[in-house]
């Protein structure tokens, strides 16, 4: 007996939407309108939708990392360099590529594009600085004059202005003012830095300049005597620096707010006339690396900056206050996939909208499924392997390689308040200590609504022992548990998964060791071992509609078990690698499972059926995981790829009886149209249908009939159609040939279409045809062959003929004889 739930449609058809890692870090750069987003992405470019955060075009690298990359402000063109020295120009949004050239004599470190979208200026690694015409593709201006890498640069000109000017850094500690009117540099400002330049920018009427170095002090200068107005102490290495637009934070009309970023991983406001910091000390997260701000993206006519972290994250502040409140925070690459779950509270649709994501790091990410921003979970001191939510949502365990497991309540409405403010959702609850080795499973109990609260946490370890955890009641701060209820030697090697039953009478564990045990939630007793597998068990999930579980293997396979008497009902082989997550779907009537194979596979329990494999990811998926509302299935994987599978069964069988009514009327329509010889519209049906035998037929009938002298097909009605073919329908109808030119028998009429075609269509046409070449090497040497045969039969005819004339000689002679 296999667990299945009556009247359910099974799923078996799934559109896939993707979160897909778009950032590698190095560049990023937004356009002014914040619709475009660009980011380096190892040697390719990602154009991303800021809005939805979903990707618009992947431009193709040259084989080398990108260096430096800018979005024109108009989000018109994207201009990207790399270590090949190339300088690639691309128009958008059909990403065209304009041109490529070698731009320098060594990488391009940094560019910026003017605000009108015409000039870029680069700075390489070669000393030089140089200016481009952006929509022409060609260098206007070259100059040279530093000892050293270029490190920032910024053009400031305005459309119709007199003025033009490129300020450019670089690590010999000067900086330089070029002159773009009188191609010369103007000035060099000297003995403001002792380090590194790193940030540039001009005021917005062009009279000041600030820089900002990794010598921590932003240097505000003169662009009237190009002489040190201020300097400013900021306490830490700079990575950037510029100016807020006038009257932004500020009351006064003498003042103006410079913003920079550095080393402490957090935005910072100055005033420029008291030179004073105004950020109140901002709570940053506590990560097992240093995160520091590499960049900061600003436009003048914007109410909010976005700040480029170290660890590719994109972090959108308001300017409402000056506490720079977060709104938006975008993870740019999630890692490795290792566990994720649906979490937070279950809107009126019955649906979750944030995902907790457990990423190969020691944070636990939470990302809404909507907009993409997420949050970080800090606690953890090693990597994060498993997590584990509620049945409402409001709970996330979580463990890991730190060898202690973590629950955290849900205290927000969401991670976005109405307020439009940044919040963490989920807040540190209690801390369980006391494993000697990494916990590989944690479950959660189920019965929350009924408490308000999990009563209970189980765990399981490379210790091999499994521990249940009593939660403590109300915590106002953070506690820590360091006496479990029980402790008991579960297996012979490492615990890889943990799950509780529906009632919270029974929990499971799964081992290395290929068992799996049914155990007690009450006494932690032993009450069922399955045994089957051949290799290590990677995943157990209890059915929530009967008292069935199902596994996956390191040999292959998905076994679903029957915890009535702990036998084998069911094995599901498919997977060409390890299983390494499978669980219940469709109320109980099918199962889903992932694998090292990098496919999901959905499994009819009844008939023991795949009913579709789904296929996303490049890596191992390691994680599964299905929606409130069961229409949805997420996988995450080691290509740090996160897919939606949404059920669109009943749409696809509405879409497919519609189409197939269709196909009906249409094939009646065409015999209705062969029956009464309309020969063109039955042709032009018979392609649309893409009927092979249907056409072909038809051409037979035409070329029998031979109705018409001068005809190729017999009909000159058919020889217009065929030369009046839309390339789709020559495209088509060339395939066909191919086809039908490699059998004998329907050759004849494969030429007879080929002399029409070739005689109505000039040879630019055909080239017009995709994957036209593929199509001409089949037939060229099927129609040889054909020809060879037919000059064969010509030949072998002049035979039969002097037979016939020879015969007819002797018999005349025979005649005359007698």
């Amino acid at each position: 007996m296999v667990p299945v739930a009556s009247s359910v449609t099974l799923k078996t058809a799934f559109a896939h939407s993707a979160i897909e890692p778009f950032f590698t870090g190095g560049s990023a750069s937004v356009s002014e309108d914040q619709t475009l987003l660009a980011t380096a992405y190892g040697e390719d470019v990602i154009i991303t939708d800021l809005s939805t955060g979903q990707r618009k075009h992947k431009v193709k690298g040259d084989g080398e990392q990108v260096t430096t990359l800018a979005l024109s402000p108009d989000g018109k063109y994207v201009v990207i360099c790399s270590r090949s020295l190339q300088m690639r120009i691309f128009q958008l949004p059909e990403c065209k590529l304009l041109r490529s050239f070698k731009a320098h004599d060594g990488p391009v470190i940094v560019m910026h594009i003017d605000s009108t979208s015409t000039l870029v200026a680069t700075g390489a690694a070669d000393g030089v600085v140089k200016v481009w015409d952006l929509a022409g593709a060609f260098n206007t201006h070259t100059f040279r004059g530093h000892t050293g890498v270029i490190s920032a640069i910024r053009i400031f000109g305005q459309k119709g202005g007199a003025r033009w000017q490129v300020a450019s850094g670089s690590d010999d500690t000067k900086i330089r003012i070029w002159d773009l009117v009188k191609r010369k540099c103007v000035a060099v400002l000297e003995d403001g830095h002792v380090s590194v330049v790193r940030g540039l920018d001009f005021s917005s009427d062009g009279s000041l300049l600030i820089s900002g170095g990794r010598d921590k002090v932003v240097n505000v200068w003169s662009m009237k005597n190009y002489g040190l107005v201020k300097t400013i102490l900021v306490f830490e290495a700079l990575e950037t620096a510029g100016f807020l637009s006038s009257g932004i934070l500020t009351s006064k009309i003498s003042d103006q707010l410079i913003y920079t970023g550095g080393e402490k991983g957090v935005v910072k406001l100055w005033s420029l006339e008291s030179g004073e910091g105004i950020t109140p000390e901002q709570a940053t997260v506590q990560t097992s690396e240093e995160v520091g701000v590499s960049d900061i993206i600003y436009y003048p006519s914007w109410n909010d900056l976005i700040a480029v972290l170290s660890d590719q994250t994109l972090v959108e502040h308001t300017l409402t206050s000056t506490d720079l409140p977060i709104v938006r925070r975008l993870a740019g690459n999630n890692g490795e996939i290792i566990d994720l779950a649906y979490a937070g509270p279950v809107d009126g649709q019955g649906i979750q909208k944030y995902l907790a994501l457990a990423t190969n790091s020691p944070e636990i990410r939470v990302i809404s499924t909507e907009t993409q921003s997420s949050v970080v979970l800090a606690g953890h001191t090693d990597i994060v392997i498993c997590i584990d939510v509620s049945i409402d949502g409001l709970w996330l365990a979580s463990a890991g390689k730190d060898n202690a497991a973590r629950i955290w309540r849900w205290t927000a409405s969401g991670m976005e308040d109405t307020d439009g403010k940044e919040h963490n959702g989920f807040q540190l609850y209690a801390t369980f200590k006391g494993h000697l080795g990494s916990i590989g499973g944690v479950a959660i109990a189920r019965l929350v609504k009924q408490t308000d609260y999990p009563k209970f946490l189980i765990t399981g370890s490379q210790d091999f022992t499994v521990k249940k955890w009593a939660v403590p009641l109300s915590a106002d701060e953070p506690v820590e548990v360091a006496k479990p209820v029980f402790t008991r030697k579960a297996h012979e090697k490492d615990i890889n998964s943990v799950d509780i039953a529906p009632n919270d009478e029974f929990f499971a564990t799964a081992s290395q060791d290929r068992t799996v045990k049914i155990w007690s939630v009450e006494d932690g007793e032993t009450v069922g071992i399955l045994r089957g597998h051949k290799r290590g068990v990677w995943s157990v999930k209890f059915s929530a509609y009967d008292k069935f579980v199902v596994t996956g293997s390191g040999d292959k396979t998905v076994k679903v078990w029957n915890i009535r008497d702990y036998t084998c009902v069911k094995t599901f082989e498919g997977h060409t690698n390890s299983v390494l997550k499978a669980l219940f779907i469709s109320s109980g009537a099918q199962i889903v499972s992932a694998g090292g194979d990098g496919l999901v596979k959905v499994w009819d329990v009844k008939s023991g059926e795949c009913n579709a494999t789904l296929d996303n990811h490049e890596d191992k998926v390691w994680s599964l995981a299905q929606r409130s509302d069961d229409k949805v299935v997420v996988s995450g994987g080691g290509d740090s790829v996160i897919t939606f599978w949404e059920d669109v069964t009943e749409e696809e069988l509405v879409r497919q009886a519609e189409a197939d009514a269709e196909l009906v009327e249409k094939e009646q329509e065409l015999s209705n149209y062969m029956f009464r010889k309309e020969w063109k519209n039955a042709i032009l049906l018979a392609l649309s249908l893409d009927h092979p035998s249907r056409l072909l037929n038809l051409f037979r009938i035409v070329i029998a009939e031979d109705a018409e002298r001068g005809s190729i097909m017999g009909l000159k009605e058919v020889d217009a159609v065929l030369s009046s073919l839309a390339p789709a329908q020559l495209q088509l109808l060339l395939r066909r040939i191919r086809d039908w030119n490699t059998n004998a028998r329907t050759a004849t009429v494969a030429q007879r279409v080929l002399n029409v075609l070739l005689l109505s269509f000039p040879p630019e046409k055909f080239l017009e045809v995709e994957d036209i070449k593929r199509t001409l090497d089949a037939l060229v040497p099927y129609s040889e062959r054909h020809y060879t045969r037919a000059n064969e039969l010509l030949e072998e005819s002049y035979i039969v003929d002097y037979t016939l004339r020879q015969m007819d000689e002797v018999l005349m002679t025979k005649i005359d004889e007698m």
